[in-house]
């Protein structure tokens, strides 16, 4: 008997060396990678559009015009699936994540074990967040950017697609729940983990519309150490 809990004893404690170790590799490579830039901060030019990368302290969202030339998403985003419906709010942010964090986790005091672990480990499904504003204010947690025409088109389309459609090819409001009166929550595309988090995407949109970005960050501190 004593053997076994020994043998018992010895598992558990290489086990708890491997987990420190992965821990200890993820946040190495989170650091490393997120202070790599790729693409390049953008100057003011005629004709460009102004967006804003706007962060609460640990989600990013990428906030746009409701409406411009290349389109007006307040065909697709209707004012009226916020509490308020307020059309005098003419930006518009747009952020991926967790469905069941988003949904579940209104404050970080209601957050769950079982929460956390499904969006981890690729167990969850995803939803678009997305929030009526007045122009954004540029400050520590928020970045003006600008994209010439054929970024924001490029942008347009990652956003696009990052809501999960359906049969007939309409965005699928999730009624019934947002985070105040100017708000609204869609089913989307791809699934939330540890190396790909609601941060990852808003730094994916940067790198496909060109602005500067990480190489790759799980947090909105690799975003943020670019524009400082």
């Amino acid at each position: 008997m004593a053997g076994f809990i020994k043998k018992i004893a010895k598992v558990a404690k290489y086990t708890g060396i491997g987990l420190l170790g992965v821990v200890a590799l993820y946040g190495v490579g989170a650091i490393v990678l997120s202070v790599i830039p790729v693409g390049t901060r953008s100057t003011p030019k005629p004709g460009d559009i102004e967006a804003y990368v706007l962060s609460n302290g640990v989600h990013t969202d990428i906030v746009v015009p409701v409406q411009t030339s290349q389109i007006d998403w307040s065909r697709t985003i209707h004012y009226a699936d916020t509490p308020a419906a307020d059309t005098t709010r003419q930006y518009i942010g747009f952020g991926w994540g967790d469905k069941g964090f988003y949904l579940d986790t209104p404050t970080w005091a209601e957050l769950k074990v079982s929460t956390a672990f499904r969006a981890m480990f690729w167990l969850g499904t995803s939803a678009m967040h997305t929030t009526f504003h007045h122009q954004p204010v540029v400050g520590p947690h928020c970045i003006k950017i600008y994209l010439t025409p054929t970024e924001y088109i490029r942008l347009i389309n990652f956003i696009q697609k990052s809501f999960r459609p359906d049969a007939q090819g309409q965005i699928q409001h999730i009624s019934g729940h947002s985070y105040g009166r100017y708000d609204a929550f869609y089913e989307a595309r791809r699934v939330y983990n540890l190396f790909y988090t609601c941060n990852t995407w808003a730094n994916e949109a940067l790198k496909i519309s060109g602005q500067k970005a990480s190489l790759w960050t799980p947090a909105d501190g690799g975003i943020f150490w670019h524009y400082r």
